[in-house]
């Protein structure tokens, strides 16, 4: 007989530069768990770090082989929370709702031969269908391999207030993105107390649609640390250590990471989802 109290399991998927990767980065995670766990509805399962690949193009952002590597050191201690390196590993710069689509597929399908951006689908495909292609898993046909749709773990985006209002920067998301995001996964904003969070949602149709699906975790231990915070106290020459993980100042100091050189990586460059829908919007 099936629990009328069973909970919702959650992935949340973190996605960015991490560069470097800050305590506060691992601490949204925390943040986030606390929150889903408080409302009796939820069980965090799984946190996933997915570093940007290099193709992102971001002014100052180092090597994904540094980045990941430094995302590792940092989750080495935790039981939950994993760095996950498909997207980072990709030769082009991926849409977030293409990582979000990737992960919702490895849920749905213990099949690792199906697990690819060729595969990394809307959960439900808008449009014309497409046609079957042989050999290609089928969870439908094989539902002995693949776990019941409704079993299958939620994926939620999990970010800070920057990010959720960057959803407002023309030609940096699709409209249509953000509408399967918040529809489709749902999001999990960390933000400090006193934010205009809210209110960015209430002036966006898109966002104040789909607000039910929007979780907004407020953060009462305010935590001003950022990556790019990092950068410039190392530039400055200056300590940084209880802002990210030892072991990751450890490796930073190992590999002489950030520099004024570094910081110029990608100046001039337009930033790849600027230069994709830019160029989409002129044709």
């Amino acid at each position: 007989m099936d629990d009328p109290e069973k909970k919702t399991e959650v992935v949340l998927l973190a996605c960015g530069s991490f560069n470097p990767i800050t305590n506060m980065h691992l601490r949204l995670f925390e943040l986030a768990k606390d929150y889903f766990h408080e409302t009796g509805k939820y069980k965090v399962i799984k946190g996933i770090i997915s570093p940007v690949g290099d193709a992102y193009k971001k002014k100052g952002l180092i090597s994904a082989n540094h980045r990941v590597t430094m995302a590792k050191l940092a989750t080495e201690n935790s039981d939950w929370v994993e760095v996950d390196e498909w997207e980072s590993s990709q030769s082009e710069w991926l849409e977030t709702l293409k990582v979000l689509r990737y992960h919702h597929q490895k849920l749905v399908s213990p099949d690792p031969t199906n697990n690819s951006l060729q595969n990394a689908v809307p959960l439900t495909k808008p449009g014309r269908k497409r046609k079957q292609e042989p050999n290609r898993y089928d969870p439908v046909k094989k539902k002995n391999q693949s776990p019941d749709i409704k079993s299958v773990p939620q994926v939620k985006l999990l970010c800070g207030s920057d990010m959720l209002e960057s959803f407002g920067i023309p030609n940096l998301w699709k409209l249509e993105d953000i509408t399967e995001i918040v529809e489709k996964h749902g999001l999990v904003c960390i933000s400090r107390a006193g934010n205009n969070v809210q209110k960015f949602i209430y002036e966006s149709d898109i966002l104040w649609r789909h607000r039910n699906n929007i979780h907004l975790v407020e953060e009462w231990i305010t935590n001003d640390i950022s990556s790019t915070k990092i950068r410039r106290a190392l530039r400055r020459g200056q300590s940084i250590r209880y802002l990210v993980p030892d072991v990751v100042q450890a490796y930073i100091e190992k590999h002489d990471l950030y520099s004024t050189e570094s910081e110029d990586r990608n100046a001039g460059v337009v930033l790849a989802p600027l230069q994709k829908y830019a160029s989409d919007s002129r044709n």
